[in-house]
């Protein structure tokens, strides 16, 4: 069997909340600053004992003065204070970006989409959410089950591109069902891919809801609604490849999501390695009007992450495996087969 990105994510994000702004005022002082931070767990409903509180308070200062800085810099991207406010850098690296992308034996199958070629043939930019191919954002919550969130974003899009119907999908159907993989401890979205495939497919969300943990059975077969044919591994190391696929459909891709705990706009360009450790899925690309080349990436945080649950990274850099080592592995499904009458029916 093939195998490719190995995803294991620790704990994950709690219930979503909006990041919140703050100001120079609410850095005037001690007074103030603990003002902002009961308004700050307010907001995202964290408790924390007296005797931790304190400690934590220590960081949140710290994670608030960082966010300040650097927003004062000429940076591409801004900072903003969001749920992982009272949480070390070491911390968030290990619960939310402390996981190993397995590369394993990739598949020899040709590339479908072409090799690799000019990049002068391909669109100057794609956003495959404008096109009707990619479903809100979702929220992994305390499941490490980024590859499920990553692989089923992939199937919404070609599933939207071949049948005109955006429908949303269930993570929760791979987190139970998909043997090969660990469920809330992570998983290969090659693995998944290949599930669906050779199975019955895969259900609607509102047919398999998500519950953000592993049920100690799987629902075999009950009322699966979207099949693909198989999966197809892009080239690595090669961001031209990449954008070629990422132009035909939504991908999927895993990253060194290390640096990304307060991202809030803009295009990424901070330290990243590529030791890759976080599943999320190339919605698209494009160039800012400074001429800044960039990937539009979905994540499974929330919308309170980020731009709205989105990260855009520079692309095109010198590394050949891309910022964050976006382009060493990337697969994506492949649907030729149309879903069966049983399953639109399934969807209703």
């Amino acid at each position: 069997m093939a195998t490719a990105a190995l995803v294991l994510l620790l704990a994950v994000a709690p219930a979503p909340a909006i990041a919140m702004d703050f100001s120079d005022k609410d850095l005037a002082s001690e007074d103030s600053l603990w003002a902002l931070y009961e308004s700050w767990r307010a907001e995202h409903t964290v408790s924390r004992n007296l005797g931790e509180k304190a400690s934590r308070f220590d960081v949140f200062k710290k994670n608030v003065r960082l966010i300040h800085e650097f927003n004062l810099g000429d940076e591409p991207y801004k900072l903003r204070l969001n749920r992982f406010g009272d949480m070390t850098a070491d911390e968030f690296s290990r619960v939310y970006a402390s996981s190993r992308a397995f590369h394993g034996d990739r598949r020899s199958d040709s590339f479908m989409h072409g090799s690799a070629p000019a990049a002068s043939s391909l669109p100057s930019s794609v956003d495959w959410r404008k096109k009707g191919a990619v479903t809100g954002v979702k929220d992994q919550g305390q499941c490490g089950s980024c590859w499920a969130f990553s692989t089923v974003a992939a199937i919404e899009g070609i599933n939207a591109i071949r049948t005109k119907k955006l429908i949303s999908l269930s993570e929760q159907q791979l987190v139970d069902c998909t043997a090969s993989n660990w469920g809330c401890s992570g998983g290969w979205m090659d693995t998944a891919f290949q599930y669906i495939a050779t199975g019955c497919g895969i259900a609607s969300e509102a047919a398999y809801p998500y519950t953000a943990q592993q049920a100690p059975t799987c629902n075999t077969c009950v009322r699966r609604l979207v099949k693909i044919d198989g999966y197809q591994d892009v080239p690595a190391n090669n961001e031209t490849a990449l954008q070629v696929a990422v132009a035909a459909q939504p991908v999927s891709v895993v990253v060194d999501a290390s640096g990304f705990q307060f991202y809030s706009e803009g295009v990424f360009a901070g330290e990243c390695g590529t030791s890759t450790n976080h599943a999320v899925t190339a919605v698209g690309y494009g160039t800012t009007v400074d001429g800044t080349q960039y990937w539009i990436l979905k994540n499974s945080w929330g919308l309170g992450w980020g731009e709205k649950g989105y990260i855009r990274i520079k692309r095109n850099v010198e590394d050949n495996r891309g910022l964050c080592g976006i382009a060493q592995v990337a697969s994506y499904p492949v649907k030729t087969s149309p879903n069966t009458k049983q399953d639109v029916h399934d969807e209703l």
